[in-house]
């Protein structure tokens, strides 16, 4: 089996018919197989205020309450999910849509309030996101997704999470797919090496790589430079560039999933433009 890709995608691709048709066009030439997981916030955005609701984000986080997660779910686990997968199967990739919630595929927990600093005043306030749930590698059904791709399938996953006890929760697509890949690594290197092992005919495993797909080619030293891409981050270099600000604010929690998925089994991570799917243009994160 070749190795496999695990891909993100933002809302910023969904949310543009054209991008959306060219990176799906991509994605599917790509050799072996892949997972796609994908966003949708500018739309989710855009239907809440449609329906009167004012979206709420506090550090790059939705602030979901009832109405917002059945607006999320509707936009997420609905049209953008389905969206996305007539498009593969136009472009030749049999695909299947999924939330965390089919299959027992992604288990979260519901974040607790948090107490953090006003921005205002410096006062200790208490946040409390809501149905945002958390997640735990250890949680997601890798196995499932496996053997779908064994079987040519490329599952679509949305960033609609359950808690096993009956309530969807919200999460970060980033960090889904990070916890994906690090899932997907695990059961490789545990379940199908000892199946290897144990049938006699040791067999060479997949590796694992994971792709975030946004709206820059990659992680730029000066942040108001495009052309400043940054060609291979190792983590002493990623402390260098924080010590020295280059790292976007917005940046940071990505490249933080992305070398915590490098560190559990993840063989690399790339940042890139959407467009850019094809080519080797981007950031390549290693340790």
């Amino acid at each position: 089996m070749n190795n496999i890709q695990v891909i993100k995608i933002g809302g910023n691709v969904v949310d543009n018919p054209l991008l959306l048709e060219q990176f799906i066009r991509d994605f599917s030439g790509l050799d072996g197989p892949k997972v796609l997981v994908h966003g949708g916030g500018v739309m989710a955005s855009q239907m809440q205020k449609q329906l009167g609701q004012q979206p709420v984000m506090i550090d790059g986080r939705r602030v979901t309450d009832t109405d917002t997660l059945k607006v999320v779910t509707m936009v997420y686990a609905g049209w953008c999910s389905k969206s996305i997968v007539a498009l593969l199967q136009k472009h030749g990739c049999n695909a299947v849509g999924l939330s965390g919630a089919d299959a027992d595929l992604i288990r979260a927990t519901r974040r607790p309030p948090v107490r953090k600093a006003g921005q205002a005043d410096g006062e200790t306030v208490t946040i409390d996101y809501g149905y945002v749930g958390d997640v735990d590698p250890h949680m997601i059904n890798a196995g499932f997704l496996y053997h779908l791709t064994d079987a040519g399938i490329t599952p679509v996953i949305c960033a609609i999470t359950h808690d096993g006890n009956g309530s969807l929760l919200n999460t970060n697509a980033d960090t889904i797919a990070s916890s994906v890949a690090v899932s997907l690594a695990s059961y490789i290197k545990e379940g199908i090496r000892a199946e290897s092992l144990s049938s006699g005919k040791p067999a060479e495993l997949p590796e694992v790589s994971l792709i975030y797909c946004f709206e820059k080619d990659g992680v730029l030293y000066d942040k108001d430079d495009d052309s400043s891409v940054i060609p291979g981050i190792t983590p002493e270099y990623y402390s260098r560039l924080k010590r020295e600000g280059r790292v976007a604010a917005g940046m940071i929690p990505k490249l933080d999933n992305a070398f915590n998925a490098l560190e559990n089994g993840v063989k690399e991570v790339v940042i890139k433009h959407a467009g850019n799917l094809g080519n080797g243009i981007g950031t390549v994160l290693s340790l």
